[in-house]
């Protein structure tokens, strides 16, 4: 067992580690965005769905496993990236866009940036929704996350930071997607377009489904609440 662990220790299993942590993530954010986007629907639809989902007793769990699996793509991202860093201790010169059909770009040379953005995006997040103000619904005496979600982005200095940083995890994902099945072994030349133009497909997706719940809620929703 021991010897297995110490495989995720190597170069190779340090990238294994984080495609499969990042791709679990993925999921996560799959399924975040979807119920998300029942707002639209109205508070009822969606505080109803989120009763649902938070009353159940699986939650607190899942939401330590979601905690050990975005730690442990954190340290190994940060690990790998400074062990690159020491591996190359004189940066270049001068920097030249690689061209066809290297995969370098914007996104892949800024991933422990945009990374490290998101990790303070996650401690604000939670903060403003899981640990927000614990409004109750007249009718049904449920949390009111519909009520809070449409306070917290009535400020405009939160609506900017979250639309940043979800063109960070737009930027993010863009590359990582892909990069995250190369490192799990989906890399053969028939799968790779593929994994690349699914990567950026739902790139874009996640980062504009939340991008438009935000200013929806800002300048629509609010006023129609």
């Amino acid at each position: 067992m021991s010897s297995r662990l110490r495989v995720f220790g190597s170069s190779v299993g340090t990238k294994i580690a984080i495609g499969l942590t990042g791709l679990a993530l993925l999921l996560y954010l799959v399924t975040h965005i979807a119920g998300n986007l029942l707002i639209f629907l109205g508070p009822r639809v969606f505080n109803q769905y989120s009763h649902v989902l938070l009353s159940n007793p699986l939650i607190p769990i899942i939401e330590i496993g979601l905690l050990v699996i975005f730690a442990i793509h954190v340290y190994k991202s940060v690990r790998m990236f400074l062990a690159n860093q020491q591996a190359r201790p004189l940066a270049y010169a001068r920097k030249r866009s690689a061209g066809r059909p290297s995969r370098k770009s914007i996104a892949s040379s800024t991933m422990i940036a945009s990374g490290l953005w998101l990790l303070l995006f996650v401690v604000v997040h939670v903060t403003q929704f899981k640990y927000g103000t614990e409004y109750m619904t007249a009718d049904t005496g449920i949390r009111d996350l519909y009520r809070l979600e449409m306070e917290n982005f009535s400020h405009p200095l939160l609506v900017v930071f979250y639309v940043l940083s979800m063109m960070v995890v737009g930027s993010h994902l863009w590359h990582g997607v892909s990069s995250a099945f190369q490192s799990v072994g989906a890399d053969e030349p028939r799968w790779t377009p593929r994994a690349l133009v699914f990567g950026r497909i739902v790139a874009v997706l996640i980062a504009g489904g939340f991008m438009v719940i935000a200013l929806w809620a800002y300048f629509v929703g609010g006023s129609g609440a």
